[in-house]
């Protein structure tokens, strides 16, 4: 079922940031003081796990009718990130993301797809994911540039905000996309929600983060959803059980006989 395929793509991974303390008077990019230099500083900080395995229920709304899935989801940072599902007691597909791209097969109808993330980017609405951009994205990290020249930063007794102060600009394959983006982070400098609007046209992204749990000096959010809005809505959701930081074997491989599905 391609809609497995997509499902694994769009949650091949996930976790980790890393806390310090908030600041408590008002913030504006407007004026460059100490405070703004450290928040910026916090919420593009790099995680620190070298792997990590995550337990996880996975809810896809895409218009079809799609089981919850029971994820194992594994990753070794910067590297890869690898994810089995099963529904129904059943193995249903597995995939598999690197720097160099994006794989995954279902075997209900025995298809897989192989491609580099313009696919991923076409699930999500945008141009801008890599694979650092979306391994951040999963694990409740910045995944946009945020600098004070092109974000306003308020604060308020919820949190941080930030909002574009102009369209965003992100190139790819030779063509050009604007955006507008809000950002908000609650007192710890957690990252809470995101929201990205094409500009001139409908495509919305909109990841939340909540429930966030302390592991092995990491912040690790336990509730992740993606919204997808343009010509057809969608929305996954993973809810994550259990962290773990022990090393283990992801194997992939396509079986024998699967058909490749064409990317368009």
């Amino acid at each position: 079922m391609k809609k497995y395929i997509l499902a694994a793509a769009v949650i091949i991974m996930m976790v980790s940031c890393k806390t310090k303390t908030a600041v408590e008077n008002p913030i504006s990019t407007n004026s460059p003081i100490a405070s703004n230099t450290a928040f910026f500083k916090t919420i593009t900080e790099k995680t620190n796990f070298q792997q990590l395995k995550i337990n996880s229920r996975i809810t896809a709304e895409t218009g079809k009718f799609i089981p919850p899935l029971d994820a194992t989801i594994y990753i070794e940072k910067d590297k890869k990130v690898w994810i089995n599902m099963i529904a129904i007691f059943l193995n249903v597909g597995r995939g598999l993301a690197t720097p160099d791209g994006i794989k995954g097969y279902e075997k209900w109808n025995k298809t897989y797809i192989e491609s580099d993330f313009s696919y991923l980017n076409g699930l999500l609405n945008v141009n801008f994911i890599d694979y650092g951009a979306f391994q951040n994205l999963l694990l409740g990290k910045t995944f946009i540039p945020v600098t004070a020249k092109d974000f306003k930063l308020t604060k308020n007794a919820q949190g941080y905000l930030l909002t574009s102060i102009k369209d965003l600009s992100f190139q790819s394959n030779g063509s050009s996309h604007e955006y507008s983006a809000s950002l908000s982070y609650n007192n710890e400098m957690d990252l809470e929600n995101v929201s990205l609007k094409k500009i001139n046209a409908s495509d919305e992204l909109q990841v939340s983060y909540a429930n966030w749990e302390n592991f092995e000096n990491n912040k690790l959010p336990k509730t992740v959803k993606i919204v997808i809005k343009g010509s057809k809505d969608s929305q996954i959701l993973l809810e994550n059980t259990k962290f773990e930081s022990s090393k283990m074997d992801a194997p992939y491989s396509v079986p024998n006989n699967y058909k490749k599905t064409e990317i368009k």
